[in-house]
């Protein structure tokens, strides 16, 4: 496998409105980033990645765009991006873009003209379909609530919109269209844009019937020609796709070198195990031994061929340690640091989500009317119109809302735990009086070090960055272990997933082996690994 400058970075996740608020506006900032930049050299991460700053009137915090060239003004002005992008470079650390180019705002100029006239050369830059007011074209529902296709009387036609009615897709087979496109993704390298997360990229072809071809070749096709015309073009660019409907061999594609498409992307395989956020967000049951065999079947699919991203979740999911681990403050931390050990443990480029460092949670009670997000606010709508009571709602949000990741982030045990000397655009957290970055770097022990540790241990270790994967006794309800291989070095992982101690027959002897990272004081045995509750190590042998 060609060895790539990226393949040892970690990857931090910006949700910059919720990030740190420098002017007291009470919605985070450029400026905010540029003062905590310090926190995210210490911490060691080799990229951040912003979440979409273009200009935008928010129905969707930033993913619908209204100008591709301007930055939202809450976030700063051109020149403030400019000092970030300029002050990251000095400490190595790539700034990565978040492009929505699946859809626009529906205030973007292109849409203002294209719904005044069918004439107008913008019409084709978006998806219309003939109809009447009464009788809309064939298709299903949005991903926010409601059907795909909106009704425009000023060309009697209806525009197609795979998300809410305020971002109207965009039509991919318009070569003028996509010419503008990767003209704007040249003009942000030319700023300093060193890295790109390419939202609902797999969206972008559409299946005739109202909806889209996530597995259509057509798809690999546009991405070579992006890529041909605008970050191919450049040196020492990287790439992400959101891609939800990848299959393993369509990830091969995107992501192998050869292909000239993407230096990895996003699959969703992990994040719909539990049925969050998927359909009607009804809890689906896994265990321990499906769970393995989900991340076995990424790492060994793109063992040769492409590149795998590992995350436990971002800004469209409900906090990690919450989700998979056990936030109860018994723990909350000891669970959060095995969920680390764990994925940083394996093969691809991690992403931290702002917050996961520090153990942040999910808000507990969350209310219907404290909810932000257009999602939830569109599931709350659209269940009261079925009949569903509040409780039943309030209990569905809970435990699917976008709002959780989204809350701000937790600096200190001051008012609005530190984000703003404002009022915040979302409520903060509550616990923030004990899970805050002040508390977690005070003590040494802290998950924020247990991450430092685990992403500079990337950095060394080439077992980790390239080494083979297997799993060790996959049936085993209650330990998810497994081992990676490169040639003389051995990486041994073990997670105890339950809050019970649990035992597995050892495959190897551990107490020869050197501990790289251990959540832990528990001694390790030769015969058998006996783990304590929530135990993780990574043992190099």
């Amino acid at each position: 496998m060609k060895q790539e400058w990226w393949h040892r970075l970690t990857v931090y996740q910006i949700y910059t409105r919720s990030f740190y608020d420098s002017n007291g506006d009470g919605i985070g900032d450029f400026e905010g980033i540029l003062q905590k930049l310090d926190y995210l050299e210490e911490l060691g991460v080799g990229a951040i990645w912003l979440s979409p700053f273009n200009d935008s009137p928010n129905y969707d915090n930033g993913y619908d765009v209204s100008d591709y060239y301007k930055v939202i003004e809450e976030f700063g002005t051109m020149k403030k991006l400019e000092t970030l992008i300029e002050a990251c470079k000095k400490r190595g650390i790539v700034v990565m873009m978040d492009l929505v180019l699946n859809h626009s705002s529906h205030l973007h100029p292109w849409f203002l003209e294209a719904r005044k006239n069918q004439n107008s050369k913008y019409h084709d830059f978006y998806i219309w379909e003939e109809g009447t007011k009464d009788q809309p074209p064939e298709g299903g529902n949005a991903f926010f609530g409601g059907n795909t296709w909106e009704w425009v009387p000023e060309v009697q036609q209806y525009y197609y919109h795979s998300f809410s009615v305020q971002q109207p897709d965009l039509n991919w087979k318009n070569p003028s269209m996509r010419k503008e496109l990767y003209q704007m993704i040249r003009f942000w390298i030319e700023k300093g844009i060193r890295g790109f997360r390419l939202d609902a990229i797999d969206n972008i072809v559409k299946d005739g019937h109202g909806g889209n071809d996530t597995h259509a070749e057509q798809i690999h096709t546009y991405l070579r020609e992006m890529n041909q015309n605008s970050f191919g073009t450049a040196d020492k660019i990287l790439t992400v796709g959101e891609t939800g409907g990848a299959t393993v061999p369509m990830a091969q594609k995107y992501s192998a070198p050869e292909s000239q498409e993407l230096s990895m992307i996003f699959q969703f395989d992990l994040m719909g195990i539990d049925g969050i956020r998927s359909g009607k967000w009804d809890p689906k049951e896994y265990n321990l031994p499906q769970l393995k065999k989900t991340f076995e079947k990424w790492q060994m699919g793109l063992a040769e061929t492409g590149w795998n991203s590992l995350f436990w979740g971002n800004h469209d999911y409900p906090r990690a340690v919450s989700r998979f681990g056990d936030d109860r403050e018994e723990y909350r931390e000891k669970s959060a640091k095995m969920l680390a050990v764990l994925l940083h443990g394996m093969k691809g480029t991690p992403y931290i989500y702002q917050g996961e460092e520090i153990g942040m949670t999910n808000v507990k009670d969350l209310r219907i009317e404290d909810c932000k997000d257009i999602e939830s606010v569109h599931f709350a709508r659209d269940r009261r119109a079925e009949g569903w009571e509040e409780e039943k709602i309030q209990r569905y949000l809970q435990r699917n809302s976008r709002d959780h990741a989204r809350t701000p982030m937790q600096w200190n045990a001051k008012e609005h735990a530190g984000f703003t000397q404002g009022t915040p655009w979302i409520v903060e957290n509550k616990n923030y009086t004990e899970i805050n970055v002040e508390n977690c770097r005070k003590n040494p022990d802290s998950l924020f070090y247990f991450y430092k540790k685990l992403i500079a241990l990337r950095k060394e270790k080439d077992t980790l960055v390239y080494g083979d994967f297997h799993l060790i006794e996959e049936e085993n309800l209650r330990i998810f272990a497994y081992e990676r291989n490169w040639k003389d070095k051995k990486l041994v992982v073990l997670c105890n997933f339950s809050d019970q101690e649990a035992q597995m027959k050892a495959k190897y002897d551990l107490t020869k082996g050197q501990i790289l990272i251990h959540n832990d004081a528990a001694n390790l045995e030769k015969e058998v690994w006996k783990l304590q509750p929530y135990e993780a190590c990574m043992v190099e042998i």
